[in-house]
């Protein structure tokens, strides 16, 4: 699939979050290249309400800056209950843990992202960070580490073995603290499984954002993980994702924004948001032949069985 517009990574100044007021932490994702930086309207709300398993609210985008508030607030008005939270470095998981620690809607994944690995591998820091992870997902209302993975395709080759190292850790994080794992992964799909098989998955393992195909999702669902499926599952070029979508079984769904990026047609390009879920569960269901409201109480169920309650 082509990259969106606008999805270039985030810059990410670390050592930029004051451990004393959190809330201030923002970074910024790019508008080049993007005809319209508008948030597009909220979709009709949904009657039996469903969670956005892996969003990043601490990167602000589009014409207006939504606060960590009003993006909730949306999100609650169209029938998304709640969030989990991702980080991607120190700074960000912080940010993550502070937020899931301050609103009831909101659960968060810690991690170091897998493009993050080299860098500070290279930079001597780490085990440091991962140090700094874990002591993170011991905080209550953290249920995950994630994002963590591997991704081939922005990291090259001389970084592949920080990346390993990194997921590896953050699979013993997992498994040590009894909570959930997200995924990223990208051009990495064989090595992704291969590690998972070899060192042993954590209980709750999530693709977030799948980007497999039909073949991998069956490998994926034998094994007892669960494909969370973004705004992209709409696009054009995604049919691998759609393909891959009607094998699995339905207790194995999750939904997802990766807000701000990967808005569903008919907005693609523009910011993405919680609020935004219910355009890709329509999508979903429609692809399925779903009952909506049956397939909103199912995949709510399996969110908070990876997760456990946002109560």
């Amino acid at each position: 699939m082509s990259a969106a517009p606008g999805s270039e990574p985030v810059e990410r100044p670390r050592g930029t979050l004051d451990q004393a007021d959190p809330s201030a932490y923002v970074r910024e994702r790019s508008v080049d290249g993007r005809r319209d930086v508008s948030y597009p309207p909220a979709p009709e709300p949904l009657a039996v309400g469903v969670y956005d398993n892996h969003t990043h609210l601490e990167i602000a985008d589009g014409d207006e800056g939504l606060s960590l508030d009003e993006q909730l607030a949306r999100a609650v008005e169209v029938g998304v209950l709640g969030v989990v939270q991702a980080g991607g470095d120190i700074d960000s998981s912080r940010w993550s843990a502070w937020a899931a620690a301050s609103h009831p809607r909101v659960l968060a994944a810690v991690a170091i992202h897998p493009n993050e690995a080299p860098a500070y591998e290279e930079a001597g820091e780490l085990d440091a960070a991962i140090a700094a992870i874990d002591a993170l997902a011991a905080e209550p209302r953290v249920r995950a580490i994630g994002e963590t993975g591997l991704d081939f395709f922005r990291t090259e080759e001389g970084g592949f073995a920080a990346q390993h190292r990194s997921f590896e850790a953050h699979i013993a994080l997992a498994k040590n603290h009894g909570i959930a794992m997200q995924i990223h992964d990208r051009d990495a799909h064989d090595a992704v499984l291969e590690t998972l098989e070899r060192v042993g998955a954590p209980d709750k393992t999530v693709f977030h954002c799948f980007s497999g195909d039909e073949a991998m999702a069956r490998i994926a669902a034998d094994r007892g993980y669960y494909l969370s499926f973004a705004g992209n599952v709409t696009f054009k070029n995604a049919q691998n994702l759609r393909d891959a979508l009607r094998v699995i079984p339905r207790e194995r769904i999750l939904v997802e924004t990766d807000a701000p990026f990967l808005t569903p047609v008919p907005y693609r390009g523009r910011p993405n948001a919680p609020y935004l879920v219910p355009v890709t569960m329509r999508f979903i269901a429609d692809e399925l032949g779903a009952d909506l409201d049956e397939l909103c109480a199912q995949v709510a169920a399996n969110t908070l069985e990876v997760y456990g309650s946002f109560d």
